[in-house]
């Protein structure tokens, strides 16, 4: 909950001992999971969960839009490479493999009828100048084909991900990311 005031140091502590609770719970036991159980892991009462998160629909929108924010972060990091095209296909296949907890969260606001673009709608538009950066760099230097853009990266990364659900090994993955290189010359 924001009060238009910066968190002490203490409240910021447990705020982020919540975070990381309900990151850990919900990846163990899924989203049903208890905000009694997150509150445990994290050493606190659940009052201070709830003093943080009115609710367990404001909990899921929190780890939701804490993902993405490592997202982008993650996407600037790879953006400062040496090898562009190398650190794309990085980037991707990282998000597809860690892309398992986010799907649930973001299936349970579904389910609870929050409109999961309303819950990241704060850092989307970090998440795709992020990405814009590291796909443009890998495309100057030849790596991914120059007929892709942002959007076809975001919607590949959610179809990526997807696919994990159902083919748990590489092999969706693969052909995605061979379909994103520069065709070789034959």
């Amino acid at each position: 909950m924001t009060t238009g005031r910066p968190l002490r140091a203490d409240a910021q502590r447990n705020r982020g001992r919540v975070l990381a609770a309900a990151e850990q719970v919900f990846a163990e036991r899924g989203t049903a999971a208890s905000i009694e159980e997150v509150a445990r892991t994290a050493g606190v009462g659940v009052g201070t969960v709830f003093r943080h998160f009115p609710s367990k629909e404001a909990l899921l929108q929190a780890l939701v839009v804490q993902r993405l924010t490592r997202i982008a972060a993650d996407a600037r990091d790879h953006a400062t490479s040496p090898d562009p095209g190398a650190a794309f296909f990085d980037f991707f296949t990282a998000v597809v493999h860690g892309s398992a907890t986010k799907l649930e969260l973001v299936d349970a606001l579904a389910e609870l009828g929050i409109e999961p673009n309303e819950a990241v709608a704060p850092v989307a538009a970090d998440v795709t100048e992020a990405l814009t950066a590291l796909l443009q760099q890998a495309q100057h230097a030849g790596a991914v084909r120059r007929d892709i853009d942002v959007r076809d990266v975001i919607a590949l990364l959610a179809g990526a991900s997807q696919t994990r659900r159902y083919a748990p090994d590489d092999r969706p993955l693969a052909v995605i990311l061979d379909g994103l290189r520069v065709p070789i010359a034959q």
